[in-house]
């Protein structure tokens, strides 16, 4: 690595460290709840599927004093779900949702957004860039999971929104946990410190089984089958290396310190390829080339019965890293003599982390996380590797940033039709690689 690289590399992980999920220098007076010296915090709930109702109970898992106010769903049945899960654990004391302050259908956010200091965003991803935008213009701290989009248009739109975040102070973290896990902080930030000398290689994965399917019923719409089915359509999930593999993806932009130049890889539906598993591809292997020449091998898939493996490893130019979820951070030198090892011990659950960091520094007033915009970069990357394997070709990162494909529907109704429609034969068309033109 080159002084000019070494120089470029050293202001990134300082202004991550500062900003992008870090502690600004100094506390700064924000919006919320607490100018008129109430310590209540009200909570809207946006998605009331089983991550929702996750970071809802998360949130009450905090010390501080949470109130639940609104919720919004395209389904009453969802909603009514996590409003029974909620309100039998947590009390009606704090789960206080009447009937008017419980939204369905499409445009439910909005309202329920306006009730709240602090909003959960937890719908399928496709719908997060016009969920956090409104989320933003209300003035309302956010806790969002991830990824926070399925296109490069919505990437562009959530980096806008967290622009005028920014500008407001409002408090954005996004539910890349492992940002918020001491296995990882611990291990990488030996990492950045020189530990193992300058990364030039290494491997992400996330490979599993799959996931749920939901079978078709005779009374659904076309939008709200794929809507039930989000996990399998584009335009909602973004295809599994987006919605799930994004952690790993994550990592990777963190051990290098930026974002990958281009990627080139391969992917198809080998298993997955019923009337029930929609468009999306079951396997993805990609090649990320950072600027500075450093690949980074890329593997997700989800094969039922074949060998699991969700981690990260890389290769220094003094040593070699091995993390995973399970609180697991090793560093060794070249020869395999141990310089770090993560024990594990005296671990918060990264998941209620994220929500303790939050409302910590909402209450007292701070500044502290704006999680939107690296986030947002980090879904771009596996966007990036979902268009190479598409395609089977090298794209670019300038490509596919800058691509104006728009995967969402032109109208928001049950009885509208997403893009992406099934033949005679009930299948849905999918990308074939050397044909399918992605940006």
């Amino acid at each position: 690595m080159n002084l000019k690289d070494k120089n470029q590399r050293r202001e990134f992980l300082k202004a991550s460290a500062l900003v992008t999920g870090g502690m600004m220098l100094s506390p700064l007076s924000i919006p919320g709840a607490y100018a008129a010296g109430s310590d209540e915090i009200k909570i809207a709930l946006i998605g009331c599927g089983g991550r929702g109702t996750g970071a809802a109970f998360q949130a009450f898992g905090t010390d501080q004093n949470i109130k639940l106010v609104a919720m919004a769903d395209a389904f009453r049945d969802r909603l009514d779900d996590s409003y029974k899960a909620l309100s039998s654990k947590i009390g009606t004391e704090k789960v206080i949702v009447p009937e008017d302050k419980k939204f369905v259908g499409f445009d439910g956010y909005k309202h329920a957004i306006a009730e709240a200091d602090v909003v959960l965003l937890a719908t399928p991803p496709g719908f997060r860039p016009i969920h956090f935008e409104e989320a933003i213009r209300q003035g309302k701290h956010v806790f969002m999971e991830k990824p926070v989009a399925t296109d490069a248009n919505g990437i562009r739109r959530v980096i806008k929104a967290a622009e005028q975040a920014k500008a407001q102070k409002l408090n954005v973290v996004v539910g890349l946990q492992r940002r918020y896990q001491d296995n990882y902080i611990e291990t990488i930030k030996r990492i950045e410190d020189g530990a193992i000398g300058d990364i030039v290689g290494g491997h992400v994965y996330w490979n599993g089984g799959g996931v749920w399917t939901r079978a078709r019923q005779p009374e659904q719409t076309e939008m709200e089958y794929q809507m039930r089915n989000w996990y399998y359509f584009n335009w909602l999930c973004g295809d599994h290396i987006t919605e799930q593999h994004v952690h790993n993806i994550d990592i990777a932009n963190w051990i290098k310190g930026g974002y990958p130049v281009k990627a080139e890889g391969t992917g198809g539906r080998m298993v997955r390829t019923g009337l029930d598993t929609g468009e999306i591809f079951d396997h993805h292997s990609v090649r990320f080339t950072y600027a500075d020449g450093t690949v980074i091998d890329s593997e997700c898939r989800h094969f039922p019965g074949a060998f699991n493996k969700v981690d990260e490893s890389f290769v220094g130019t003094k040593g070699r890293a091995y993390m995973n979820a399970g609180n697991v951070g090793k560093l060794s030198d070249l020869k395999g003599n141990a310089i770090y090892d993560h024990d594990g011990k005296g671990n918060i659950n990264p998941y209620q982390q994220e929500h303790n960091k939050l409302f910590a520094a909402i209450v007292k007033g701070e500044y502290m996380y704006e999680d939107a915009t690296r986030s947002a970069m980090s879904t771009m990357t596996s966007i990036l590797g979902r268009n190479a394997t598409y395609s089977g070709k090298e794209i670019s990162w300038d490509e596919a940033f800058n691509s104006d494909i728009d995967l969402m529907p032109d109208k928001f109704a049950w009885d509208a039709l997403p893009k992406v429609l099934p033949d005679e034969n009930g299948l849905y068309p999918h990308a074939i690689p050397g044909q399918t033109k992605v940006v």
